[in-house]
């Protein structure tokens, strides 16, 4: 018989389709209220960085990121509190995520003698990761997820093209043009290919003959195409997954897998039987 977990019921059962779904006003507007404030303690990071705006609010740039790491632990808290099984979250992606945007606040308060081995605020920049926990929240980043995963093949497939020209482009700039113009290796010459078919052009090392321009005029024109196709690619697994099925947010108590048919009894991944749909159909607010 499958470990389904402790029932969730009661209070734990609305805390949950508050936090986990956002088919209801409630999830709806809980979702909007914590990217709000995953952008706003993003900011709070961001401007603390900035040595002026730093010596002139620390104390109120300090009390925010308190506050913020506050709310951020009772989120993930009640996160815990409402799943099935809270260790089986705790260990999952976003539960780590969740973790790592409040933990480095509380080290840099408990381990004060931290600074002695490598300076506090490089844990500062650990609360960046608060910004990951967006994909949690925007339907549009699973979708966007899955494209990637079915596309994976092709674009391994494409990669290794792009490598073999540039590996052969840059050999044949290295025989080309030679050490006397700057190309002194192959490595060098790959290392030129690559930014000439990205059409980034740094310039500190361009060709000087007139069959290195050529060359160079042909990386040029292959790279305009070649950007192109793992974005053709990506986009049209994306349209299969869009036009495949309508996804809503009702999840899966036991292993919370989203994205269920509103239709459906059971969890599509570990069978776990699902809750009746909650829905509301009116606009949030």
């Amino acid at each position: 018989m499958p470990d389904y977990g402790r029932p969730v019921t009661g209070w734990r059962l609305r805390l949950y389709t508050v936090i986990f779904e956002a088919d209801t006003r409630a999830g709806r507007a809980f979702d909007v209220t914590l990217i709000g404030a995953i952008l706003a303690s993003v900011l709070v990071v961001i401007l603390d960085s900035i040595a002026d705006i730093h010596a002139r609010h620390a104390r109120l740039l300090s009390v925010l990121e308190w506050g913020f790491t506050l709310l951020f632990t009772a989120e993930y808290l009640a996160r815990l509190a409402c799943v099935r099984h809270p260790g089986r979250y705790a260990r999952s992606a976003f539960g780590i995520i969740d973790l790592l945007a409040v933990v480095p606040t509380y080290l840099a308060v408990l381990v004060p003698g931290l600074h002695a081995l490598i300076d506090v605020r490089v844990l500062r920049l650990l609360r960046v990761f608060r910004i990951f926990k967006l994909g949690a929240y925007v339907a549009e980043f699973g979708a966007l997820g899955q494209a990637l995963a079915a596309s994976r093949r092709k674009i391994l497939v494409f990669m290794s093209f792009v490598m073999l020209v540039v590996v052969v482009m840059g050999t044949l700039m290295y025989v080309v043009e030679g050490p006397a113009n700057g190309y002194t290796s192959i490595p060098v010459g790959i290392y030129w290919a690559i930014t000439t078919m990205t059409t980034v052009g740094f310039g500190d090392i361009t060709p000087k003959t007139d069959i290195g321009r050529f060359l160079a005029s042909l990386m040029m024109l292959l790279g305009w195409g070649t950007l192109a196709v793992p974005t053709g690619i990506v986009s049209a697994e994306f349209t299969a997954q869009r036009s495949g099925r309508a996804p809503t947010t009702r999840t899966c108590h036991a292993c919370l897998t989203e994205g269920h048919s509103p239709a459906a009894r059971f969890c599509r991944d570990c069978g776990a039987p699902l809750p009746p749909w909650q829905h509301d159909a009116g606009p949030a607010g």
